[in-house]
């Protein structure tokens, strides 16, 4: 595990070598063990690569980046693990290959040299890399099929720049920047930046499942090298399933393909020279994780768990540790107090390079800090909600037939009067269900008439329920028509991403929307940059390719039927696990934020979202910011979400160089 930095100069004066060691200075949190760097001889074009170095597997100094093969002809610096390079090294050493160290990061310096960008659909693993051949002088840079690693890159000014992070990347280029407007309204709008934008204009983020090349002559345009609907050629997630998978099995053989697929995940997540251990939140999918990691290792393993001691309605600590005793596992909890988290906000809002608006990156950095004193690698159960439908939007697809069977003057009577009754808030069950009832008649409408056109489309739907920003919100911030065209391009996207799906039940196409288009953009951008914030690797087996080939190939009703989320993920594990957890309600992973807007970060809001600040970005009312403040400190409505939105972008500003 590493970061990674590079310049490839296809034009101009030589390259030095001290943007490189600046960008590997702001690297060393991802790879605190050792830092190099290299620059070529010759050019055009002239390419410098830089790597610091978290040590993972084998560590040895022959194993340091940038590496090159024995012959100097090519070289990799490279960010992630490949599960499965044991398996390639003995396909490459029948083919004539040598290897002088014990890890993966040879195994993918030869692999690329010998396939090429074919290397990429033989790895089962997560990566973002950058190969160059000095003798053909061209390369590419790859990132992995969903997106886990980060790769950035910027093609202004003649050269090719690209890091993992964006703060290493103005390192290597300190020309200055303008903000991407659209990204801010992407930002404000869902609560983070979607693929391939970033703040920045003239910065990009490669696409998961991409790859660019370059030659002497210049960077071309991304292209894709993996879709995971589409497999030789055939739509994906029509349950249409192949030998062994759900297509042509029943839903209890089907099952136990699942837990075989998923423990075979986590075994082969296994392989390390350092500490492993895994995350235990008490929720379905990380439970999951831990108990095939026991299972795999054959031993009690290292978990994780962050608890707030005066917080009891977000505290699912109870619950992690009835897991960790079923499993016997040797279970580390952290009770945290309210004064310990705000305290801890401003150092993650420091950490960023752009604004993120998912505040649960606060509980995922202080769970990473946590489980750094132990160990160097943890697993997750990330991916696991968007696969199998464990989201409370995804219910409302399923549900929304039978609302819009129940009579109209009822809609309009009862299911109106709930959704303008009392206040909101997320601190209660009841709160938090009649916030997400709101949300779902915002777009329907208590009658059945859709408040905004095109929301019989799922994908519009889902995108429409997906909103942080509600349109009372967005028309109070002056910015109504500007929101209302991002999220008519957010639809687009979608139906591009979606395309091959057209007959597939909508739940699956939403689905596979965000796979391809939240999951990597939000949930995997705020674990890398949490986990890396303190030097922790974290693992993803609900990643594998072949558990997210099973998922999509399921029919949408074994992952939401009679109301159940993650159905099939139910059954498959009942009776490994105990009934409390599968049978629970979903609580997200989140910090009481919408309570300390109420209290005590009221004024850090203030002191960092000021006239002059959300005036900058020039399409934003000051007084719309403080009217949406008003109204959630109020409990007229639940604005948590958007109120971290503005602090992460103002924080975010503020920071930038004049």
């Amino acid at each position: 595990m590493c970061g990674i930095a590079g310049i490839v100069r296809f034009s101009g004066p030589p390259l030095e070598r001290e943007p490189l060691l600046r960008a590997g200075a702001a690297l060393r949190h991802r790879g605190p063990d050792r830092s190099s760097c290299w620059t070529s001889a010759t050019a055009p074009p002239a390419v410098g690569l830089a790597a610091t170095r978290l040590v993972v597997l084998d560590p040895s100094p022959a194993a340091d980046q940038p590496m090159f093969d024995p012959s100097r002809r090519s070289v990799l610096v490279y960010n992630g693990e490949i599960y499965n390079f044991r398996r390639l090294r003995a396909e490459l050493v029948e083919a004539g290959a040598e290897f002088r160290t014990e890890g993966d990061t040879e195994v993918v310096l030869a692999a690329c040299a010998r396939w090429g960008v074919e290397a990429f659909s033989r790895f089962n693993g997560m990566w973002a890399l950058a190969f160059y051949d000095t003798v053909a002088r061209c390369g590419f840079l790859s990132r992995d099929r969903f997106g886990v690693k980060p790769l950035l890159y910027s093609t202004e000014g003649g050269q090719l720049v690209f890091a993992s992070e964006l703060e290493a990347l103005r390192r290597l280029d300190d020309r200055s920047r303008q903000t991407n407007i659209d990204a801010v309204l992407h930002h404000l709008l869902l609560g983070y930046i979607a693929h391939p934008e970033t703040i920045y204009r003239d910065v990009s983020r490669l696409e998961p499942g991409h790859v660019l090349k370059f030659t002497a002559n210049g960077p071309e345009a991304p292209t894709r090298y993996f879709n995971p609907l589409v497999s030789a050629g055939a739509p994906r997630g029509d349950g249409a399933g192949r030998n062994g998978e759900p297509g042509r099995n029943s839903y209890t053989e089907s099952c136990a393909v699942l837990r075989r697929t998923i423990a075979d995940a986590v075994a082969i997540r296994r392989v390390s020279d350092v500490p492993i251990g895994a995350f235990l939140s008490g929720g379905l999918d990380s439970s999951i994780v831990a108990s095939r990691l026991v299972a795999a290792v054959g031993a009690p393993v290292q978990t994780f768990c962050v608890g707030y001691a005066d917080q009891r309605s977000y505290d699912e600590s109870r619950y992690a540790r009835l897991v960790a005793e079923r499993l016997g596992a040797r279970h580390h909890e952290v009770r945290v107090t309210r004064r310990e988290v705000l305290d801890f906000i401003p150092r993650v809002l420091d950490h960023l390079g752009e604004p993120v608006g998912d505040s649960s990156i606060i509980p995922t950095a202080l769970l990473s800090q946590v489980a750094r004193r132990y160990v160097t690698v943890a697993l997750s159960g990330d991916g696991g909600d968007e696969l199998f439908g464990g989201y409370w939007r995804y219910l409302g697809h399923r549900v929304i037939e039978a609302y819009r069977r129940v009579p109209a003057p009822i809609r309009r009577f009862l299911f109106g009067a709930l959704a303008r009754a009392g206040g909101v808030s997320r601190s209660s069950a009841l709160g938090n269900r009649l916030r997400q009832a709101r949300k779902f008649l915002r777009v329907e409408g208590p009658a059945g008439r859709r408040s905004t056109t095109g929301h019989d489309d799922p994908l519009a739907r889902h995108i429409a329920w997906s909103r942080i920003l509600s349109p009372e919100a967005a028309a109070a911030l002056g910015s109504a028509e500007v929101f209302e065209a991002m999220e008519l391009r957010c639809r687009e996207r979608a139906h591009a991403l979606t395309a091959t799906l057209s007959g597939t039940d909508p739940l699956n196409r939403v689905l596979a929307f965000d796979l391809q288009y939240q999951l990597p953009a939000d949930m995997l951008q705020k674990v890398d940059l949490a986990s890396m914030m303190h030097s922790l690797e974290v693992r993803t087996p609900f990643l594998d390719p072949g558990v997210v080939r099973l998922a999509l190939d399921m029919p949408a009703d074994w992952k939401i039927d009679r109301g159940v989320r993650k159905r099939v993920l139910v059954d498959a594990y009942r009776g490994l696990l105990p009934d409390e957890v599968l049978d629970r309600p979903k609580q997200g992973f989140e910090v009481p934020v919408g309570e300390f807007f109420r209290g005590p970060l009221r004024e850090l809001f203030f002191d960092t979202v000021t006239a002059d600040v959300v005036g900058s970005f020039g399409m934003l009312s000051y007084a719309g910011v403080q009217r949406v403040f008003a109204d959630h400190a109020a409990r007229r409505a639940d604005h948590a979400d958007l109120l971290f939105a503005l602090l992460s972008l103002c924080w975010w500003q503020r920071a930038q160089p004049r």
